[in-house]
């Protein structure tokens, strides 16, 4: 299902955060899926369900770039939470999670009894879980545990990188170093977010990717969370989307173009579908 990369075994990415830094970590092995999901989980925390919850504007951005029906998608957030925190397999429970859900007329859809429930589990830890004094330690093996469980039920495993606190920077490093490392690992696509995040901010420091909390995203920061996703799980470009979530023209078009170059330097080439 997945594309595999190919080359060195390092990638340094520099890019201007305050003050000129570079971003080194392992090279990800694997590319964009080399077909689309029809159905996605999402499994995570608060970095989901603000503004909206995340998986509500990728599906409006895959509805912007002509991507139509079938489609299903469902996010399992908790607030505060770690991956661990999560009980994966009963979220493959038949007759329970996804068990129906809503046409573009707001009416219910019973979903086909015994059919997989999801072609992909999109997964993220707490925002400081992979690189916690005490808890960074266990997220190798809490990542293998979810991506085994995912793939068990039929859903490809999809770790999901988080942003750097607004006020700690430095924590990018050690995050983009650990979430691909768990890609590598559990030979699962990694999606950029928090890298998307450097990016914008060192191009445009005016333009607020948080709320006031320094670590949750505000409208464009969940828009630029999403369009990354977009990039990353469909290996298309977000560029010229018709769904800008009610941002002004200019903002969007900039955080969609970000998202694009971010999953084409992480992803190389292959981060585009032929």
């Amino acid at each position: 299902m997945w594309r595999r990369l190919l080359g060195g075994h390092c990638l340094a990415i520099a890019m201007m955060v305050g003050a000129t830094s570079s971003i080194a970590q392992t090279r990800p092995e694997v590319g964009a899926p080399t077909s689309p999901p029809a159905s996605v989980l999402y499994v995570g925390n608060s970095f989901f369900y603000y503004n909206n919850s995340m998986h509500g504007h990728v599906n409006q951005l895959m509805r912007g770039a002509g991507i139509g029906a079938p489609f299903r998608s469902t996010s399992i957030t908790i607030s505060g939470s770690g991956l661990a925190w999560h009980d994966i397999g009963s979220y493959f429970r038949p007759g329970a999670v996804a068990s129906y859900s809503f046409n573009a007329a707001n009416d219910i859809v019973m979903n086909p009894p015994g059919a997989r429930l999801f072609d992909m589990a999109i997964m993220m830890d707490c925002s400081v879980c992979p690189i916690h004094a005490q808890l960074g330690g266990e997220f190798p093996a809490t990542a293998r545990r979810a991506a085994e469980i995912a793939r068990s039920h039929g859903a490809e495993p999809v770790f999901f990188m988080s942003w750097a606190n607004k006020n700690r920077p430095d924590m990018l490093n050690g995050l983009a170093e650990a979430y691909t490392r768990a890609g590598n690992e559990n030979r699962a696509l990694v999606i950029p977010a928090g890298i998307a995040f450097a990016r914008a901010m060192a191009a445009r420091p005016e333009l607020d990717l948080y709320v006031p909390d320094l670590r949750h995203p505000s409208l464009a920061g969940t828009y630029l969370a999403a369009a990354t996703t977009f990039a990353a799980i469909f290996g298309r470009s977000p560029e010229g989307n018709r769904y800008d979530a009610g941002l002004d023209a200019e903002t969007a078009a900039f955080l969609q173009r970000t998202a694009w170059q971010t999953v084409q330097e992480y992803l190389g080439a292959q981060g585009t579908r032929n």
